[in-house]
């Protein structure tokens, strides 16, 4: 496993979203729309993207009925917005590095809500390739907790599905793999009959700095800034979620 728990990033991630869970629905239904649209192809089977983007939508229990209305949307000429990935880099408060992912149909729109919540912060927006070194991308599957196994024997079983680490987390595991091998892995696992919930690509920190909690909470006011925004899809920061700044943020 890991120096520092990726779970808590991801707990606080999760926890933001669902606090605004209609609209973290519509940028779900966002994502599986075009990634559907560009892959040209309704079926997931066929299409490595749109699997990605369901499982994804599945792990925030997006409902069945929106996923495929979302699919059909792409084929149906219902929706003439064209979009477009972006990605925005810079600095927050403390020096923290963040890296922040967009899905848009107006640039000028995106980039001036970013370059605000930036400067609203004290921070900074930098050029691309400023931080993006400081991220790997990963694969993270959600595996619903199965009391049958202990925690060597759930090891062993994402080892032999090809994946990299292993997190235990309040009512599951989270399992992490190499970016090109997460449909595999998941598709290893769900055949070793295990319970996966969900599956999404995420950045990780390739090292996380400690900072004060003071400005650790300024640093997660500027995410939940960012995350406000229906364009933003995805924000990732180089802080590392301590202990002590864990139990800071649950008061």
């Amino acid at each position: 496993m890991s120096g520092h728990s990726k779970w808590a990033t991801t707990k606080h991630r999760k926890a933001a979203q669902d606090k605004k869970r209609s609209a973290q629905f519509s940028k779900l239904t966002r994502i599986i729309t075009v990634a559907a649209k560009t892959g040209g192809d309704p079926n997931p089977d066929n299409n490595a993207s749109l699997a990605a983007a369901i499982a994804k939508a599945k792990s925030y229990s997006l409902p069945k009925d929106k996923i495929e209305a979302a699919i059909a949307k792409a084929f149906g000429g219902l929706d003439g917005a064209n979009y477009e990935d972006v990605i925005y880099e810079g600095y927050g408060p403390a020096g923290i590095a963040l890296y922040v992912e967009a899905l848009t149909d107006n640039r000028n729109r995106t980039a001036a809500d970013v370059r605000a919540a930036f400067t609203r912060a004290g921070g900074n927006l930098g050029t691309s390739g400023s931080v993006a070194f400081q991220f790997e991308r990963k694969g993270e599957i959600t595996v619903e907790r199965d009391d049958s196994l202990d925690e060597d024997e759930m090891m062993l079983l994402v080892a032999d599905a090809g994946g990299e680490d292993m997190e235990a987390v309040e009512d599951g595991w989270l399992v992490y793999t190499a970016s090109a091998d997460i449909m595999a892995v998941k598709g290893a696992l769900e055949a070793a009959g295990l319970p996966v919930a969900g599956a999404e690509l995420v950045m990780e920190a390739v090292n996380t700095t400690v900072v004060t909690v003071a400005d650790a909470k300024k640093v997660l006011r500027l995410v939940d800034a960012l995350e406000e925004s229906d364009d933003i899809q995805n924000v990732y920061h180089t802080m590392e979620l301590t202990d002590e700044i864990a139990a800071a943020l649950d008061e």
